[in-house]
């Protein structure tokens, strides 16, 4: 292990904690998407903010330390945005994502803490070869893709896809299926995809598998990635994939193109709300009617008539333990499957 750098989650697909690379500055013009950068703390921000390491751990940190993360963007609608595309002459740049996601902040949430400031120092290189995320992706040969999917979607971020997920994973695991969790879209965070893991999940992924620090890209190149990402998944044979669509399909994360990819498979769709009116946005942007609404927008008996009354669909809170056999019998029913 190299202990000069802080190695972030988003280092977890690549060699660099183990093997030597040299830093080499680049000019701005050949900077990219991806490309495994080094940059020092100057500012450490909130005495709260740590950075999550590759295992999925979370680390304190302080000012001076040099962390090695990838060059991205975010586009986040609660919290920030920010794009690696922006950097200045005075190589300054936020870590957007505890992940270690590297980019020029363009705006931020008053209700949130002041993010790490860094400094560029240099690009990951062996030789004369740039270090970048797409280079430490393995080749897989592509697979139709036909695995039936629990679908999770969001009117926004930190609307409860994640643990709602990981409750209906936890319900197909105690009925002895076999299941593969994934998240297709979003800012590059391991946790998210790791409380999939812990409850039970066979083999999980994201797109930072398929060298993506976030999937704010070209369509094109997201279709390619995409098409990587599934094929990992369907080599799992699983009986059911619990799939997110991280923040949500509205945002410029492509999540729409992920949808529509696998509208055939989804057999059971939850949607996590902030409020009632988002559903009704949502299910006309996209033409999709959940199966069920859950997150902030159920939490209370108002929230999930005003979503019944104006939606036509079932409101269920699904972190409340009396909403867990009406949630069994609608996924037996959608899935066929026996829970």
């Amino acid at each position: 292990m190299n202990h000069k750098y802080i190695f972030t989650s988003l280092t977890r697909i690549s060699d660099l904690a183990e093997r030597e690379f040299q830093l080499k500055k680049l000019k701005k013009e050949q900077w990219g998407t991806g490309d495994y950068v080094a940059c020092q703390i100057v500012n450490a921000g909130s005495e709260t903010l740590k950075l999550e390491l590759p295992n999925g751990r979370m680390r304190g940190i302080v000012g001076g330390e040099k962390i090695i993360g990838a060059l991205g963007e975010r586009f986040a609608t609660l919290e920030a945005t920010g794009t690696w595309r922006n950097v200045e002459d005075d190589l300054k740049m936020t870590v957007l994502t505890a992940a270690g996601l590297f980019g020029k902040m363009t705006s931020k949430s008053v209700f949130i803490p002041q993010m790490i400031k860094v400094v560029y120092l240099g690009h990951a290189f062996r030789g004369n070869k740039k270090l970048t995320m797409q280079i430490f992706v393995k080749p897989i040969l592509t697979l139709e893709y036909k695995t039936p999917i629990v679908l999770f979607v969001g009117t926004s971020m930190s609307a409860g896809k994640t643990t709602s997920a990981r409750i209906v994973t936890n319900l197909f695991k105690q009925a002895g299926h076999k299941v593969v969790g994934a998240k297709l879209s979003g800012a590059g965070r391991y946790k998210d995809i790791l409380a999939i893991k812990d409850v039970g999940a066979d083999a999980i992924y994201d797109f930072v598998d398929v060298g993506l620090p976030s999937s704010i890209c070209p369509k094109e190149e997201y279709q390619e990635r995409l098409t990587q990402l599934l094929s990992r998944i369907e080599l799992q044979k699983a009986d059911i994939a619990i799939i997110e669509i991280g923040a949500s399909p509205l945002e410029p994360y492509n999540g729409d193109i992920a949808i529509e990819r696998l509208r055939e498979h989804i057999k059971c769709i939850v949607l996590s709300a902030s409020d009632p009116y988002a559903v009704h946005g949502l299910m006309k942007a996209f033409d999709i009617v959940p199966n069920i609404v859950t997150g902030v927008t159920s939490n209370t008996l108002a929230g999930k008539r005003l979503v019944e009354q104006l939606c036509k669909v079932e409101a269920l809170n699904l972190i409340d333990s009396t909403t867990t056999k009406k949630l069994k019998q609608i996924l037996s029913a959608q899935t066929g499957f026996s829970l």
